[in-house]
């Protein structure tokens, strides 16, 4: 019988014995899985959110680094205490940052399958149902999570990396207090021990990411409770406080202005109504799956598991509502859009694949190894071509001992090694999207000061409308870049204090390029003459 399912008021020492037997087995299972997870999705450090991260970390690190448009680097810090905490782990370890990034990436991809397995083992007696459903999730643990810009888990490391293992721990600590397969008050108490720390811990992180996870806590609490009315009102009574919450938010926040409105239309994830109709199925899907384990006969043969389906479907199903009466273009202001409810779902996504793989390991692949490899093999081929065409000009691992083979990161490194930390950079607007470009962080990888770009500091300048200025100025002025003359060049950049520029290689100029690939060239601008 499973851990979770456990009857008598006390421990007995055979009891002990087949716990730790369990926690044993599910740290070698994990272990396998998080080694192949790394396989099939690859490691990018510096790509995409894991760019913004870094340069906060190595401004805390030198703070001599990012002297110009600093607020673009800083920015992203808000109250997370992720960046110092690493900044902190590097300065003691004397590791450097890239060894610390790559370990604690190993860690919070290990961290969320253990966490997962603990919610299956309480979920499902059976451990070929548990393996499965952990090892889907390894297989599919970078799933984009429907239109909302988010992943499971990224292949580099951010906030989100650490909070995401903690909430599901929260979800853990919860099912071990209301279900905890017996009338043991050590356990349960344990389990609201858990839970608190786990939420604690992932606020510390992402403070927002851990307030969606609250919320789960919370709904998980109210259908898990043993009283019927406690069940049915206390739910009632949490969603209505979810939309009274948004509500006042709507209603007691002014108007946005025309320059904010301009920006925040360029966050289309925001807004569930822009989105294409197969990313609008990737929140239906979901909650139907959920729906038919939480709240049909199929929910009488595990409570825990019944609990879990129903939390995700009522949590979802909230923030579905919330986003579409509220987060929408033509609202007067964006302040719930801003905040994206519909990250919630990637509780819901979570959920819903545990659910699929135990379902498939219990009713499809049973004991046939030939069908598990196949499945798998099959599955995790899928996720690596896709990972392949996300990343086609990046090596597969980026790891701190190679050398990189993105023409684009190669011209940043060279930027780092052979130009003035003062420096300020000019890139396309929309460099971060050129083909072969990979979404590698220019901050992060030159280590220099650099004008807004379009789409990361885009996003920030989104959340932060005291922002919207600069990043208007800077955005505009890096529009089309390569396709400039230089006087067009000269006359957007140099009011602005730009020194060096980064081009594409066909670009035409007249600026002294010092370094050149095949793909980009490093260019510095010409000193300004002073005429008597």
């Amino acid at each position: 019988m499973a851990p979770a399912a456990v009857s008598s008021s006390s421990s007995t020492p055979a009891q002990n014995r087949s716990v730790k037997s369990d926690l044993c087995f599910a740290s070698a299972i994990v272990t396998l899985l998080t080694t192949l997870a790394l396989i099939v999705h690859g490691y990018h450090p510096y790509t995409e959110d894991g760019g913004l991260y870094i340069a906060e970390i190595k401004r805390l690190l030198d703070p001599t680094l990012y002297p110009k448009s600093a607020a673009f680097v800083t920015g992203h810090l808000g109250i997370s205490l992720f960046a110092p905490m690493v900044a902190t782990v590097v300065r003691m370890s004397h590791m450097g940052l890239p060894a610390i990034l790559l370990m604690l990436h190993l860690a919070s991809f290990w961290l969320v399958l253990f966490a997962a397995y603990l919610l299956a083992a309480r979920c499902f007696a059976s451990p070929r149902a548990r393996v499965g459903a952990v090892t889907l999730l390894a297989t599919w643990i970078t799933l984009p999570i429907a239109g909302t810009s988010l992943m499971l888990m990224d292949p580099y490391v951010t906030a989100r990396s650490l909070s995401t293992p903690f909430v599901l721990l929260a979800l853990v600590g919860m099912l071990d207090f209301f279900l905890p397969g017996g009338d043991s008050r050590t356990k349960r108490w344990r389990g609201m021990a858990l839970c608190c720390m786990a939420l604690i811990f992932a606020a510390a992180m992402h403070p927002l990411m851990a307030a969606y996870g609250f919320g789960c806590v919370l709904v998980l609490a109210c259908v898990s409770a043993p009283s019927r009315r406690v069940r049915i009102w206390g739910t009632a009574a949490l969603c209505v406080t979810a939309f009274g919450v948004a509500i006042a938010l709507q209603t007691l926040t002014p108007p946005d202005s025309g320059r904010y409105l301009d920006v925040a239309m360029t966050r289309y994830y925001w807004f569930p109504g822009m989105w294409h109709w197969y990313e609008q199925f990737g929140l239906v899907a979901p909650l139907i799956v959920l729906a038919l384990v939480g709240f049909t006969k199929l929910r009488i043969s595990n409570p825990a598991r019944a609990a879990l389906a129903r939390m995700a479907v009522v949590c979802g199903t909230a923030a579905v509502v919330i986003a579409t009466l509220f987060a929408r273009q033509e609202s007067a202001t964006h302040i719930v859009a801003r905040l994206q409810p519909l990250r919630m779902f990637q509780i819901v996504y979570i959920v819903m694949i545990l659910v699929v793989g135990a379902a498939l390991a219990e009713w499809v692949l049973q004991q046939r190894l030939w069908r598990w490899l196949t499945i798998f093999v099959l599955l995790a081929g899928i996720m690596l071509f896709v990972e392949r065409r996300t990343f086609p000009e990046s090596a597969h691992f980026e790891m701190p001992w190679t050398a990189p083979r993105n023409s684009w990161e190669q011209a940043f490194v060279w930027i780092r090694q052979n130009t003035p930390k003062a420096a300020l950079f000019a890139l396309d607007a929309h460099y971060i999207t050129k083909p072969g470009e990979d979404a590698q962080s220019f901050r992060a990888i030159a280590e220099r000061s650099a004008l807004p770009d379009y789409s990361k500091d885009g996003g920030l300048a989104a959340i932060a409308p005291e922002l919207n200025s600069a990043w208007e100025i800077g955005e505009t002025a890096q529009l089309n870049l390569s396709t400039e003359s230089d006087v067009q060049r000269l006359a957007a950049l140099r009011p602005l204090g730009v020194t060096w520029v980064v081009l594409e290689q066909g670009a035409l100029t007249g600026f002294d390029c010092i370094y050149e690939n095949k793909t980009v060239k490093v260019c510095r601008l010409p000193e300004e003459q002073t005429h008597r």
